[in-house]
């Protein structure tokens, strides 16, 4: 009997407009640091440090999209994270700088966005969300950004009405034929500044990773506050592993919002009514320089120290109660994020890489007295997926202390791929479970791992 397989194949990308990005060397994916990778469900944004190429990879979606942002040519600014923001209607790119700055593009490759974080580089874009948290029901989603010492973290709740606010201005723009476009260089941004909370987890030393897992409860002396704390982790070279509690900061919060909605809507017509009465003195106004925001409040929790070891990379499971990380010596450690232990340990994954996925295990789905049987959530268990390249397999192993499922063979020069959470998923919509994609940079084909696990030998 035929085995079967475990991954099925999608399409390619192979295009011309790859090679500017390297395609065309073998290990041009996985070889080069600066090539940064961002999947969507039909969609695949590759950057380098000045282009970010858009492209699908089915026969009817030839489109390809390239957008080359300003970069500072005097900082030599490049891009150093690239993810996507998908919302119901809308789907944009977001790209962090080596300056600090967050831009936010539309597929046709316009800046809706841009806004100074933290001066720095950013490592990492975190776009996640929960349904339900450790002390509300309310869904939790969010924008982080990491940088070597600090975290930020943006309400996907205000990211999403500045976006919905540019398309309903753009459409009006298009049925008027009269677009009117703001100079970003004068005013900052079009729609005000972006409220965002900012937090120095250099404690421990820089990081090279971190996340906020979620809202933790608060100290003992302040059971009775309103106020909310989350919980974040970091990973690298001085401490493996660190946490932190960070405080939200009401009185920024409330002030900033304010500010970053009144301030530049009131400066945004004094500019304009300035250069109707004064253009001949354009040319001398200059762009205020930008005031770092302070830092709010972080008391660090725990922290793991462990040379020579240092930690690479970490990633989240859905709920963000486990986090599996990669260190220097070829070990993967999964954490408790709640409990802040390590509750396992897999070691010889020298340059490994992990995500997190679900699959229907034990789940005979085809054998349902119903052809039309939607697997719902239970349905589905939790398992990591280790990429360990240089034994060019892919492993699956069930959370939290479960055995390996299976043993993919994985094709030299191909890296895993998921998804970005979607914003505003519907509780009463089908559940959609955490997929994981294979991409294989010499030949361009892209795969998706087969969510059923088959009996084999």
């Amino acid at each position: 009997m035929a085995s079967r397989s475990h991954k099925t194949e999608l399409g390619s990308i192979a295009c011309v407009e790859l090679s500017e990005l390297g395609a065309g060397k073998e290990g041009w994916l996985v070889d080069n640091p600066s090539l940064l990778c961002a999947l969507d469900t039909h969609s695949l944004a590759l950057a380098n440090r000045s282009t970010i190429l858009v492209t699908g990879w089915s026969d009817s979606d030839g489109s390809r999209i390239k957008i080359r942002p300003e970069l500072s040519p005097i900082e030599a600014e490049y891009i150093s994270a690239v993810e996507w923001l998908v919302f119901d209607e809308i789907r944009v790119i977001v790209v962090g700088t080596s300056s600090g700055y967050l831009l936010i593009f539309s597929l046709e490759g316009d800046l809706i966005h841009k806004q100074m974080i933290h001066p720095g580089r950013v490592l990492k874009l975190r776009v996640r969300g929960t349904k339900r948290d450790l002390i509300q029901d309310a869904s939790s989603e969010e924008v982080c950004v990491v940088m070597p010492g600090a975290i930020a973290r943006l309400d996907g709740s205000d990211i999403q009405n500045m976006l919905h606010q540019w398309f309903q201005e753009t459409h009006s723009q298009f049925w008027n034929q009269n677009p009117k476009r703001q100079d970003l260089e004068d005013f900052g941004n079009s729609y005000g500044r972006l409220p965002y909370q900012l937090w120095n987890v250099s404690k421990y030393g820089t990081c090279a990773d971190a996340a906020i897992t979620g809202i933790m409860p608060p100290p003992l002396l302040e059971l009775q506050s309103s106020q909310r704390y989350y919980c974040a982790v970091t990973i690298g070279e001085d401490a493996v592993i660190s946490a932190f509690r960070l405080s939200e900061d009401k009185s920024r919060s409330l002030v900033g919002v304010i500010l970053s909605k009144v301030v530049p809507a009131t400066f945004s017509t004094i500019a304009s009514f300035s250069k109707l009465i004064w253009r001949s003195d354009q040319t001398s106004m200059k762009k205020p320089d930008h005031k770092p925001q302070p830092f709010a409040r972080a008391s660090p929790l725990t922290c793991l120290k462990d040379h020579p070891r240092k930690g690479e990379k970490l990633t989240l499971s859905p709920s963000g109660t486990l986090a599996s990380i990669t260190d220097s010596l070829g070990r993967i450690l999964l954490l408790d994020t709640q409990a802040l232990v390590v509750v396992r340990l897999w070691k010889g994954y020298r340059d490994a890489s992990c995500l997190f996925m679900e699959m229907l295990v034990n789940k005979d789905i085809g054998s349902s007295s119903s052809a039309y049987y939607e697997p719902v959530k239970s349905d589905y268990c939790l398992c990591l997926a280790i990429h360990a390249p240089r034994k060019g397999i892919i492993e699956i192993w069930q959370m939290r202390t479960g055995p390996r499922l299976r043993t993919i063979k994985c094709a030299k020069g191909s890296k895993m791929l998921q998804p970005t959470y979607r914003f505003g998923a519907s509780m009463s919509s089908p559940y959609v479970p955490l997929e994981l994609f294979l991409l294989n940079g010499d030949s361009g084909q892209i795969s998706v791992l087969n969510r059923t696990l088959e009996k084999f030998i």
